[in-house]
């Protein structure tokens, strides 16, 4: 579990952000907005969503989630967007986010993440702040 000082580290305000959503059968996704509700989230942490992308796979790849084909274009895409944080609308173990910060020289956080920095940025009083570290 990150600690308060890790949690603060990760602040999603004023980053530059790319968006990924990996579509898995029966997954939850809207077809006609799929990354909507996460580039709404990302902007009420302050974040500029500058580029997005979707894979559809059968499962997720073991090591980074998304396959190592798609996580070459998503570099580039980073590098062309001059994104500095990654944003997966799906949850991430913590060594796929290693794997993937490892290949993109980048903060990647997931959905989990994202919204727990919604709420410990609007935590005011030490009960909550205390909740939000036990999340």
């Amino acid at each position: 579990m990150p600690t308060n000082t890790e949690r603060t580290s990760i602040k999603v305000a004023a980053e530059r952000a790319v968006l990924v959503a990996v579509h898995l059968p029966g997954g939850r996704h809207d077809p006609r907005d799929p990354l909507g509700e996460l580039a709404s989230l990302a902007r009420t942490a302050g974040a500029e969503v500058v580029a997005e992308m979707i894979q559809n796979r059968q499962r997720p790849e073991v090591g980074a989630y998304i396959g190592s084909g798609k996580l070459e274009e998503l570099k580039e895409l980073c590098e062309s967007a001059d994104a500095s944080l990654v944003i997966f609308d799906n949850d991430l173990s913590p060594s796929q986010i290693g794997n993937i910060e490892k290949t993109l020289h980048r903060k990647v956080i997931d959905r989990s993440e994202l919204i727990l920095d919604i709420f410990a940025s609007r935590a005011t009083t030490q009960e909550a702040k205390a909740q939000v570290e036990l999340a």
